[in-house]
């Protein structure tokens, strides 16, 4: 076996025919650039993803906080991006006014100075003909110019964006599929964002997850209360490159000064601790924050054990 690697490029351009079909020898000697981490540890280049929850849980919020933190290559909750990369957000429903403020908020607390050159944003409201329909080749085409030069693209969501078809069969979202693919085939990252259904799980078919290497779902905590405003639980449901402590899921908190985030278990603790130093009763901790009497009881053993 040759030792001598062939440039991926190289070898496409060598093609006489649409598809190829490569013998083992020359397969292995193809130099293939290794994926590189653009948020890491869970977003890669090359990577397909989604992020679902029920409304009003925070999918934008965590949209727009990951494409910033990718395209000025910062930190976001524990997630770590090593370099900036063109970023495109294509939103579907939100008004103009609202995602300015939104990623003004956002950037205040980002020091990097280049996000403009990093960062574009397509929007509805900016739109004199509306937006492209992701499901047809015409969509497609039409966010072909804006797609051309970025790493890292999000769709928020799939309900606004891929308008044809329906929805709970798998034949509409193999248009779709087909185009991520083909982002993928060109050296980029797709992370689309999408609703819960009824019983939580992600809405329509479950073919979506096909072909993607991470899927994130975000829930509220089960004594979450309305006041609390943006709360809610990390889960991986799917995660190929996640080993042991990095999959497992944790809770994030909107503050005044920013994000904080921790385990779901010490986030419990914490909790417990918390009204049993109010005073309540285990019955009523349970009533308050769905932790069982006897695990209320193990908590507060343990923390007096500590102390």
């Amino acid at each position: 076996m040759t030792h001598n690697t062939i440039p991926l490029e190289q070898a496409r351009a060598k093609q006489n025919d649409i598809f190829k079909v490569y013998d083992l020898i020359t397969f292995l000697d193809l130099d293939i650039p290794p994926k590189e981490d653009i948020l890491s540890p869970i977003l890669q280049t090359q990577s397909l993803s989604m992020l679902y929850a029920k409304r009003g849980i925070g999918k934008t919020h965590i949209g727009l906080n990951i494409a910033l933190a990718i395209s000025s290559g910062t930190d976001f909750l524990m997630w770590s991006a090593p370099t900036p990369r063109k970023t495109l957000y294509i939103d579907g429903e939100m008004p103009a006014i609202t995602i300015q403020q939104r990623l003004k908020d956002i950037a205040q607390t980002n020091e990097k100075k280049h996000l403009p050159d990093y960062f574009n944003i397509f929007t509805p409201d900016m739109q004199i003909a509306g937006m492209p329909d992701l499901s047809t080749p015409e969509g497609q085409e039409q966010y072909e110019p804006f797609v051309e030069d970025a790493e890292f693209i999000i769709i928020d969501n799939i309900s606004t964006l891929a308008r044809t078809g329906k929805e709970n069969e798998a034949e509409g979202w193999l248009p779709i599929q087909a185009w991520a693919l083909n982002m993928r085939s060109r050296g980029k990252s797709v992370m689309f964002i999408h609703h819960a259904g009824k019983g939580g799980q992600q809405r329509g078919t479950s073919r979506r997850e096909d072909v993607l290497d991470l899927v994130m779902t975000l829930k509220h905590p089960e004594d979450y209360k309305t006041q609390d405003g943006a709360r809610f639980e990390v889960h991986y449901e799917k995660a190929r490159n996640l080993i042991g402590n990095q999959a497992k899921p944790f809770e994030a908190k909107l503050t005044p000064h920013g994000w904080t985030y921790c385990d779901i278990e010490d986030a419990e603790f914490n909790r417990v601790i918390d009204l049993h130093k109010d005073g309540l009763s285990t019955r009523e901790i349970e009533e308050e924050t769905g932790v069982s009497k006897s695990k209320a009881n193990r908590i507060i053993k343990k923390y007096k054990e500590e102390m």
